[in-house]
């Protein structure tokens, strides 16, 4: 008998999750503590339903919202929900991008995809708080003189550095129009240019004026990386580790993907853990500020988390939430929580990667997942059990 491709592998996570099915007790327990600067505490000290949250890690056990690989919850200062799920590794060039099954823990590190857009633009905050980039209102030519053959080519002389946080700078981006197998997308078709990825974004044909309509764009980050490593004189990974990790205690976070002429994958390319990916929404959570100590302005933070005007209502593709807006690479929502509105955003990587951050409730969520190939369900497990269960 033969198996096509990628049988055996999806055979052995189903036998996982079948296992998982029957035996889907859970008993909560307080996360545990690190030396990671992370103080823990309990869902009832935080005043959460631990009634709905255990059914929502029953229904993770049992596959309801597809592969889910963490859930991470962070309330009024304290890690209070820490739960991990097996599943599949990422790799890129295997049938649904399924490398091996993982028993995920806290030590792991995981993709954390287009959340690395997020990660780059604090890294421009800090920038800009330390007078290394002067205004997002420059030219992003101001940064890149030797690109100047495309300086005059349209309007390209007034695409600013805040175009490209808030991607509005008009050229031409296919990233959502075409499946990321295909040469047709863009994201894909940038690590083919000979003249590097900052070259292949800003040789673009324009689709509209700088500052006239939202088109999501990974190649306008992979710009910014490189407007931090000219105003800085250090690549991305050098700049993020000194100005935004170390401040944080993160020592797991990883830029692993490098286009072969130099340049770090600005907009996908972070690995990290997830109680790391906490430290960064609890940061953000708090005006810019992580155990007393000034990360990114908190002005940075208000733009970062205030849809741009010309970004609203925006369908995410593969999501199970319409109607986004859209900061300095951040998404922006409203939603009901515990009978109040809230205002939320929340850095979103591809297969489900994401940190929610809620400043009404005081809380950041964390999810991690593999759902690469198929609609990203967990926007349902916030809105079923995670929201009705903040008090």
């Amino acid at each position: 008998m033969r198996f096509k491709t990628g049988f055996f592998p999806g055979l052995v996570f189903l036998l996982f999750m079948l296992v998982g099915c029957a035996d889907s007790q859970y008993s909560y327990h307080k996360p545990v503590a690190k030396a990671d600067g992370l103080a823990t505490g309990t869902l009832t000290e935080a005043g959460l339903d631990s009634v709905l949250i255990k059914k929502a890690v029953q229904r993770i056990q049992r596959g309801k919202y597809g592969e889910v690989h963490s859930l991470l919850i962070y309330k009024d200062n304290k890690l209070v929900l820490e739960e991990y799920f097996k599943g599949h590794d990422y790799q890129w060039d295997a049938p649904k991008h399924y490398g091996k099954v993982v028993d995920w823990n806290a030590d792991s590190v995981h993709y954390v995809h287009s959340v690395s857009k997020s990660i780059t633009s604090l890294c421009v905050g800090i920038a800009v708080d330390k007078g290394l980039i002067r205004d997002v209102r420059q030219s992003v030519f101001d940064y890149l003189p030797e690109k100047d053959q495309y300086l005059n080519a349209g309007n390209k002389k007034y695409i600013t550095v805040e175009n490209l946080l808030t991607c509005t700078s008009g050229l031409l981006w296919a990233e959502w129009s075409a499946p990321l197998s295909s040469m047709e997308n863009d994201q894909i078709a940038i690590w083919f240019h000979k003249k590097g990825p900052v070259d292949f974004v800003l040789s673009r044909p324009f689709v509209a004026a700088p500052g006239q309509r939202f088109n999501y764009s990974g190649g306008g980050i992979e710009v910014l990386g490189e407007i931090i490593r000219k105003a800085s004189g250090m690549r991305l990974d050098a700049f993020s580790q000194k100005y935004l990790f170390e401040p944080l205690g993160i020592k797991t976070a990883q830029w692993v993907i490098i286009y072969p002429s130099g340049e770090v994958h600005a907009a996908a390319g972070l690995t990290m853990t997830p109680r790391d990916m906490v430290k960064i929404g609890a940061m953000m959570l708090n005006n810019g500020v992580w155990n007393g100590k000034r990360i990114v302005s908190e002005d940075w933070v208000r733009k970062s988390k205030t849809p741009w005007g010309y970004n609203r209502n925006i369908d995410l593709p593969g999501e199970d939430l319409p109607y986004m807006g859209y900061g300095y690479t951040w998404w922006t929502r409203q939603e009901n929580v515990g009978g109040k509105t809230v205002n939320w955003y929340v850095a979103n990587g591809w297969g489900g990667q994401k940190i929610v951050v809620l400043p009404e409730a005081n809380t950041v969520i964390v999810l991690t997942g593999a759902n690469y190939n198929r609609k990203v369900k967990q926007y349902a497990l916030l809105d079923d059990y995670i929201f009705p269960a903040i008090q």
